[in-house]
């Protein structure tokens, strides 16, 4: 098993572009379709911990579930919002490269390359 996992969505063309990036390299990493199996909120805290990030920044705001749960106007906590993450993966940005204790967000493609 690799030391290395992507939060992948196959319909995602930089999350297609971000696999194909790995595997030119010659890393077959664990590929977790994050909108069939979504993160606990557990492992959705430790990776915003290794990308440096709030969850707020991880959030794709153009998604429908965005405007539905008004997050533009969120006021709860950060548990609270990585709760509504997991439940509702399509607001987690994509694609999430993890190396160990680093990780980085697969936008532009090549970023990933700093934590291999």
């Amino acid at each position: 098993m690799s030391s290395i996992t992507i939060y992948h969505n196959p319909r995602c063309s930089k999350s297609r572009q971000t696999l194909a990036l790995l595997q030119e390299r010659g890393i077959e990493p664990e590929v977790i379709e994050y909108l069939k199996t979504p993160p606990t909120p557990a492992e959705l805290k430790q990776t915003l911990t290794a990308l440096g990030m709030q969850p707020q920044e991880l959030l794709r705001t153009g998604e429908d579930e965005y405007k539905a749960n008004d997050l533009a106007n969120f006021k709860g906590s950060n548990d609270a919002l990585i709760d509504l993450m997991c439940v509702h993966p399509k607001l987690i940005e994509r694609p999430i490269v993890i190396n160990g204790d680093k990780a980085k967000v697969g936008r532009p493609p090549e970023s990933v390359l700093k934590i291999l």
